[in-house]
């Protein structure tokens, strides 16, 4: 017996979150979460990697679900469904950016749903291999490492990190989450004591690969003081199109900080 289809839920009305949770179970999916905004849509999914996520299109918080369907599938290759009671042209040519695999209006039917999340499912598996390949993130090697991983929009706002990133900046997901990386992120220079420029605006005015090595100090949200290496690089789609900045942060060993002493 194959195991129950995984689904994401993303809606901000209660009511109509709870309606399709009814509807899975009732055909055999499982819902693999419920959440009310685009950000919060992003981390889960990054953490419970559903096969496929409902996506409402106008969200409680930050991002809306256009937006955070654009990253779920260019970061994880995850199909999308949007389900929403707008259906104007503005909307439709908003939301082809994100590639959805189906558009659901509401008041929809029970067969609405599991219709389109069957046709979904059998399309992305005939593609998965090829998007498998090109997937933007590697989450198998990301959520487990040791090593901290931010990804920001284009405006420089945090929208992705994997678990170990809290435990290197002593902060809480309210700390990080859809903040600036030079908020989250406290950087000084170790021998003027000044703060290092936002490799992530860096990055999205030039679009170059910027790298903080010598002399960099993470200050944490408990005035813990690490030697950390930074990079931070554009991620872009099979456009070209600049999709945020990917930053890398790895604490130094003490043989690296005794050898950058010699320097």
């Amino acid at each position: 017996m194959s195991p129950a289809v995984q689904v994401l839920i993303v809606e901000d009305d209660e009511i109509i979150s709870g309606l399709i949770s009814v509807i899975l179970e009732k055909k055999g999916y499982h819902v693999a979460g419920k959440v009310i905004s685009g950000e919060d849509a992003i981390m889960r999914t990054a953490e419970t990697m559903p096969d496929i996520v409902l996506m409402d299109i106008n969200l409680a918080g930050i991002l809306d679900g256009i937006a955070a369907a654009r990253y779920i599938f260019s970061f994880f290759r995850i199909p999308v469904i949007f389900i929403t009671g707008q259906c104007d042209d503005a909307v439709l040519d908003r939301a082809k950016i994100a590639e959805p695999y189906g558009f659901i209006l509401k008041p929809f039917t029970a067969n609405d749903i599991t219709s389109n999340i069957e046709i979904a499912l059998y399309n992305h598996n005939g593609r998965k291999k090829y998007f498998d390949k090109f997937a933007t993130l590697d989450l198998k090697k990301i959520m487990p490492a040791l090593e901290a991983v931010m990804v920001t929009d284009t405006k420089g706002r945090i929208i992705f990190f994997n678990p170990y990133t809290l435990r290197l900046l002593d902060a809480n997901e309210s700390d990080v989450l859809m903040k600036s990386l030079r908020y989250a992120l406290i950087l000084v220079n170790k021998l003027t004591g000044e703060r290092i420029p936002d490799p992530a605006l860096d990055v999205i005015r030039e679009m170059i690969v910027v790298n903080y090595e010598l002399n960099t100090v993470l200050v944490t949200r408990t005035n813990k003081k690490r030697y950390v290496g930074i990079t931070a690089r554009p991620m872009k789609n099979e456009n070209n199109e600049l999709l945020g900045v990917y930053v890398h942060v790895r604490e130094k060993t003490l043989n690296e900080i005794k050898m950058s002493a010699r320097i």
